[in-house]
């Protein structure tokens, strides 16, 4: 894990949607901190601070509130509709002793040998839920697929994860595939062949329609 890094929180009053718009207006993030069985903190952050450390895969970080610091993990994160804009974070007061768990991205490295027979990979999985000690969080878990053949699937009971790291998923659930690519038919232009009983149906209509005027007449 790298080194600890610190972040600069100055106490708020917990406000309404107005509040919030208008410090994230300059720059700042509204965020609250708690756990530990400690009464949760309404906080403010530097904006663009917490953007770079979360792009990073930073999990843990040292929060300094008005010269009080102590080690918080990243634990929720709130982004607008479109998924660009950071409008909120929730931070958990931890021990650097005590294990936590939390989402680990899923980074595949490699060629499998199934791409050279025609197959394609595709990864199912994102991210691996796992549980380690907080000093041990990875920033991303990479998994070497290169002897991936065709028709094989990765599942996540195969993961080679450094000691102390425990999957929380379901060991069956998969990780990544090569499969055959799916090629759809192209249409002919043909017309449907229900289309072809239609002027049966049609001619039958006209014989009933004379077969009534004849009687009539």
């Amino acid at each position: 894990m790298q080194q600890i890094s610190t972040l600069k929180a100055v106490p708020r009053r917990p406000g309404g949607s107005r509040a919030a718009n208008r410090l994230r207006n300059a720059g700042k993030l509204p965020a609250v901190v708690y756990g530990h069985k400690q009464d949760p903190e309404s906080v403010v952050l530097d904006y663009h601070e917490v953007e770079m450390q979360l792009r990073h895969g930073v999990h843990v970080v040292n929060l300094d509130i008005a010269g009080k610091v102590q080690s918080c993990l990243f634990k929720d994160t709130q982004y607008d509709h479109l998924g660009a804009t950071l409008l909120h974070v929730d931070l958990t007061r931890v021990d650097l002793n005590e294990r936590v768990t939390v989402q680990v991205p899923l980074e595949l490295r490699g060629t499998p040998k199934g791409v050279a027979d025609g197959g394609v990979l595709r990864q199912e999985l994102m991210e691996l839920e796992v549980e380690c000690l907080v000093t041990s969080i990875p920033d991303v878990i990479r998994v070497n697929v290169s002897d991936l053949a065709m028709d094989q699937v990765l599942h996540v009971s195969e993961l080679k994860l450094d000691p102390g790291i425990t999957a929380m998923h379901d060991p069956d659930i998969v990780v990544a595939t090569v499969r055959q690519p799916i090629v759809q038919a192209e249409p002919t232009g043909e017309a449907p062949v229900e289309g072809a009983a239609e002027p049966e149906v049609i001619a039958k209509g006209k014989v009933e329609e004379e077969e009534g005027k004849e009687e009539k007449e």
